[in-house]
């Protein structure tokens, strides 16, 4: 089985971009510790479909993250022309940890829902 789970925090904002069907492809990179004195890995992730597309807002540089997904191996040529590979997380899964991190935008809270009842003005209420 091929199968990742990490958790970390995102190096730097998401980027949302098209296939060429069409199809967001959400973009980001996280950080796994590996514990005091060790260096970190560096996950290059992708998260596609509406989910990549409407979480893009929320994954910016610093967030805390958990996400499972599968491993996927990706050759390419870098500018002076050697051959590179990366291994890749294609996410299936994902979870925001912790709080905001700072500067973000706040969202707009969501208007309350009315009594069942009927009454919105519980002022006069004896309870």
């Amino acid at each position: 089985m091929n199968n990742i789970t990490i958790a970390g925090q995102l190096g730097r904002d998401s980027e949302i971009r098209a296939l060429p069907d069409g199809t967001p492809v959400c973009s980001f990179s996280v950080a796994d510790s590996q514990g005091r004195g060790k260096p970190s890995i560096w996950w290059n992730c992708s998260l596609f479909g509406k989910r990549g597309e409407s979480l893009q807002q929320y994954l910016i540089k610093g967030q805390a993250v958990a996400i499972a997904g599968n491993v996927t191996e990706r050759e390419w040529t870098d500018k002076e022309g050697h051959p590179r590979k990366t291994m890749d997380i294609r996410v299936s899964d994902i979870a925001l940890l912790g709080s905001k991190p700072q500067g973000e935008p706040r969202q707009p809270a969501k208007a309350p829902k009315a009594a069942p009842n009927g009454f919105d003005d519980f002022e006069d209420t004896p309870f």
